[in-house]
């Protein structure tokens, strides 16, 4: 994976960062755990400056935040619990996840929005949450810029003092961008296995809890 990302951002510079962290946003798995550190160590033996990768990949990144969250906006929490109950099972998600991440964004969001950017996996789909209670705009878009900002600045300063050693780089990139995608893997599959005793715990009478 990661040679076509560095031949992404040798062609295209800024415009390929930006594409890549834009993707990485919508669609997984293309984690930022891996294109951020092969763009800091391009800026570090490149026409790239730092700055601007960082800048560059903040932008995709927060391209992408906003398309989840004005989607999930869009789509409300009514027709939400429509759509949950008939495929949740395969999303590994049910109406009590909702309710719960709802819960802590009515009390929390900015600190939840802030928090989750610097955390690999839960980046991408914080957005989500936020768009469907209704955070407001500038508050989600405040915080998710400076949480995006020091994730981006992070992993693109570790390349960028990399320098040259790409094979150090292509080590360490590899076996993270391997584990993100287990984790979400094995994560998915053990909500699957467990689905039944959960639907039975939501169903059961509150004195059988």
């Amino acid at each position: 994976m990661q040679d076509w990302v560095i031949r992404l951002i040798d062609w295209g510079g800024y415009a390929g960062v930006f594409l890549l962290s834009l993707v990485e946003t919508i669609i997984l798995p293309l984690p930022s755990e891996l294109i951020l550190p092969i763009a800091g160590m391009r800026a570090a033996n490149g026409p790239l400056d730092l700055g601007g990768v960082i800048f560059a990949s903040t932008a995709g990144s927060m391209t992408g935040n906003m398309i989840w969250y004005l989607a999930a906006r869009s789509i409300g929490l009514a027709r939400l619990r429509r759509f949950v109950d008939l495929y949740g099972r395969w999303l590994a998600i049910d109406w009590r996840d909702i309710e719960r991440v709802g819960q802590l964004f009515h009390r929390f969001g900015p600190a939840i929005v802030f928090s989750g950017r610097l955390v690999p996996g839960v980046r991408t789909f914080v957005s989500i949450p936020a768009g469907l209670v209704r955070m407001k705009w500038l508050a989600f878009a405040f915080w998710s810029t400076i949480g995006t900002f020091l994730f981006a600045a992070a992993l693109a300063g570790a390349g960028y003092f990399a320098g040259s050693r790409l094979s150090w780089v292509e080590a360490l990139a590899g076996p993270v961008s391997s584990a993100v995608v287990g984790g979400i893997v094995f994560l998915y599959v053990w909500r699957q296995l467990t689905w039944g005793r959960r639907r039975a715990e939501v169903s059961a009478p509150a004195e059988l809890r």
